[in-house]
């Protein structure tokens, strides 16, 4: 059974790039060419981190939460030691739409801060 991709307004909001999904720990990572831009998120197990998780790297935290002020680290993906380059907007935010919609905006205007180029698997 194929899971329902979550807020998908946000795919809606990206069309002009032909986002592609992919699953990844059970949610989907949504690349557009070769980055990955976020991975969209709604599962019952830690609902606490739903929503939006955003590829960034740690020299592009402080301008980004300038601008999106619900924006926080994924506890999850660090064991709760501290900060990742992922980060996120929870699904409870109060801005979770707009800040959403903002995103995509970033994303359709090139903004470097937003997406990685996944590094290469090793092969077996």
């Amino acid at each position: 059974m194929t899971q329902k991709i979550p807020f998908p307004f946000i795919l809606d909001r990206l069309f002009s790039l032909q986002p592609e999904t992919k699953p990844m720990f059970g949610s989907h990572a949504v690349y557009v060419r070769e980055k990955i831009m976020f991975v969209l998120r709604e599962r019952e197990d830690h609902e606490d981190v739903n929503g939006i998780w955003i590829a960034t790297s740690k020299e592009h935290h402080a301008s980004l939460k300038k601008e999106f002020p619900s924006l926080q680290s994924i506890y999850i993906l660090s064991g709760g030691k501290g900060e990742t380059g992922w980060q996120m907007i929870p699904a409870d935010a109060i801005d979770f739409e707009s800040s959403a919609d903002k995103i995509c905006d970033l994303i359709l205007k090139g903004d470097v801060r937003i997406g990685k180029v996944p590094k290469a698997r090793k092969k077996k």
